[in-house]
Formats: C-alpha cells, sequence, structure tokens
C-alpha cells in the first residue's frame, strides 16, 4: 500500500480545516525537509474529497437553506428568511474572494517560497486567533455585509500561513455573529471557494486522459481518508469554536511562526 497516498491524504483531511494554514505547513514541509507537493491531480482529488465532506457535514442546513434562497425569487415573504440572505451573502463573499485570490495570486506563490513570509502569516494567524478569545460574541443574524466582510478575509488567506478557516471565523465574530453562525457560515463560504479553485487548477492539468494517468497509485484510499479525516476534523473544530479553545491552535501557529522566523536567521537548518 502506498503510505506517502495515504499520509497526504490524512493531512489534507486535518489541515484544510483546522486553522493552523494547510498551505503554510505544506510550504514549510517542502523548503526546510524538500518534501515534494503532491501532483496537481491528486491535489485536487483530495480538495474535492474534502468539499464533499463539508457538504455531508453541513447537507440538512444546506438543502434548507438553498430552498428558502430559491423560494425567494417567487415568494416576496421568503426574502426575510435566513436562506434569502446566506446565500446572497456566499455569493458576494466568493466573488469578492475570487478577486482578491486573482490578483494575489502571483504574490502568494512566491511567497510559499519564502520561510519568513511564511512564517510572518503564521504568526499573524496566531495573533489573530488568540486576539478572538477577547471578541464579545454576539447574536446578529448573518447579512450580506457579512459576506463582503468574510469574503475579504478569505481572499487574504490565500497568502500561506494564514489560516482560511481561522481568518473567515474570527472576521465574523468582529461582525456580531455567533460563534455557531461564525462555524457555518465559515464553511459554506469555502464551498463555492475550494471548488472554482479546484475547477481553474483541473484547466491546467489538461485533459481527462491526461488527469487520470498522473494520479499516483490508490490514489482512491488517499481521498477517502481525506473525506473521514476531513469529516472528523469538522465536528472537532465546532466543538472547539463553541467552547471559545481556538486559541489553542493560536498558540501553536505563533509558536511555529517565531521557530521559523528563529531557524531562518540563524541558518541552523
Amino acid at each position: 500500500m502506498n503510505t506517502n497516498v495515504i499520509l497526504l491524504g490524512l493531512i489534507q483531511g486535518l489541515t484544510e480545516f483546522l486553522p493552523v494554514s494547510s498551505s503554510g505547513h505544506l510550504a514549510l514541509a517542502q523548503i526546510f525537509l524538500g518534501t515534494n507537493l503532491p501532483p496537481l491531480s491528486y491535489d485536487l482529488v483530495l480538495h474535492v474529497a474534502t468539499t464533499l465532506a463539508t457538504i455531508l457535514f453541513f447537507l440538512g442546513e444546506i438543502l434548507l437553506l438553498l430552498g428558502e434562497w430559491i423560494n425567494g425569487f417567487v415568494n416576496a415573504d421568503k426574502r426575510m428568511s435566513e436562506g434569502w440572505s446566506v446565500g446572497w451573502s456566499v455569493i458576494l463573499g466568493t466573488i469578492i474572494t475570487a478577486a482578491i485570490g486573482i490578483v494575489m495570486k502571483n504574490f502568494a506563490e512566491a511567497a510559499s517560497q519564502n520561510s519568513l513570509l511564511v512564517a510572518f502569516g503564521l504568526i499573524f494567524t496566531g495573533v489573530a486567533l488568540i486576539a478572538g478569545g477577547f471578541i464579545h460574541t454576539g447574536y446578529g443574524r448573518i447579512s450580506v455585509l457579512d459576506g463582503l466582510f468574510v469574503g475579504v478575509a478569505q481572499g487574504i488567506a490565500v497568502l500561506p500561513g494564514v489560516s482560511r478557516s481561522g481568518m473567515t471565523m474570527m472576521s465574523a465574530l468582529l461582525r456580531g455573529l455567533g460563534r455557531e453562525d461564525a462555524f457555518k457560515f465559515s464553511f459554506l463560504l469555502s464551498i463555492p471557494a475550494i471548488l472554482g479553485a479546484t475547477v481553474l487548477q483541473a484547466l491546467e492539468v489538461g485533459g481527462w486522459n491526461k488527469f487520470i494517468s498522473s494520479l499516483p497509485a490508490q490514489w482512491y484510499i488517499g481521498a477517502a481518508v481525506a473525506f473521514i479525516s476531513g469529516f472528523l476534523s469538522l465536528y472537532i473544530l465546532r466543538k472547539i469554536v463553541l467552547a471559545s479553545k481556538w486559541w489553542v491552535f493560536g498558540v501553536y501557529c505563533l509558536l511555529l511562526g517565531v521557530g521559523v522566523v528563529v531557524v531562518t536567521y540563524l541558518g541552523v537548518w
């Protein structure tokens, strides 16, 4: 059995959702350990697997909100529903994320080769998560303006070391949302963003046959591991968010970022 395929699936499933920046960890592994990144085709498979885990985790809420959003086009009363505002918030947030991501794409790719820039991203994430413990939890309802605000945070998270889930949840809390709504909106907004980025990357692979032939052996096992570990990490993260314990991840990111800065400047690696 290809252990590397399984290991990559496990890493993808866990770090995609936990607020520790999967891109930052992959970048550091490549810089300091010389670890080869997975083939683009396999990376796409893993992203699809974790996105499917997100959809399954929120399936009941997605169907309810989607139904309310669609009904809003034919029934004016439904435009007062949660689904109507959440639907437009996700659309606006996705557009903002895509615009920022396109602008920052080249810089983000270059930054992933620089250990100091990755470290600064981790330190920023760490500080944000620790500070999140001091944010007064609100009870606000998700609005279109939240989509704009959280979409900007998600777009900035294209930078390596900056956690997408961490930034979106903290920005949602700053907007006055409760912990449960902040958690939910963060991951609802991630679905079109991850799928959209996956489609764009898939175009770079070049054809279905080339895509299939470039996949490593037993890729489906790694995808299954990514799906299962991703679903479990969502369950764990939800418990942590509701208990306001995300500062633990903040301390981890902060220590890792400072450690990378020290190692880089001392040149001891």
